[in-house]
């Protein structure tokens, strides 16, 4: 049974803006209309959107999914490259995982420089507006903002 894009959108738990996002970018097929202009879908679509959230929620971008749709509508003998895409996802993730501990751990030692208010003065406060810049903090600042964007 076809669905237009409002039911569409509520089958696959998105919305219709996001749905018009894939088609453009060839993600998802451009779907038959109705005399009217309405976009007619059916469950491969659904189907379809939900590999899509699925690749999403493990950090895959548009690039990497729509290979993905491709392999998947056209499966060839070897699929290696697909395990070396998700050894990069785990390697990212590993980095940031370090990242955030480091800076985990610089927050601890921030939080560490308050007593409690006692005195009219902040450690946290007069560590920020006084104190050095921490390298490693600017070393992680910069590895977080050198991950690829998630398009």
């Amino acid at each position: 049974m076809p669905l237009k894009i409002g039911e569409l959108a509520k089958a696959a738990g998105t919305q219709a803006v996001t749905i018009r996002y894939y088609e453009k970018e060839g993600l998802l097929r451009q779907p038959e209309r109705t005399g009217a202009g309405y976009r007619l879908y059916d469950d491969t679509d659904v189907e379809c959107l939900h590999f899509i959230r699925r690749c999403r929620q493990h950090g895959m971008n548009l690039a990497e999914i729509r290979d993905l749709l491709a392999f998947r509508d056209r499966p060839a003998p070897s699929c290696a490259w697909i395990n070396e895409l998700v050894e990069r996802h785990i390697a990212s993730v590993e980095e940031q995982i370090a990242s955030l501990q480091t800076l985990k751990e610089h927050l601890e030692a921030l939080r560490r420089t308050c007593d409690g208010g006692r005195g009219g003065t902040c450690g946290i406060i007069e560590r920020l507006d006084h104190g050095e810049s921490c390298p490693c903090c600017e070393g992680l600042h910069c590895r977080l903002e050198r991950r690829p964007p998630q398009s």
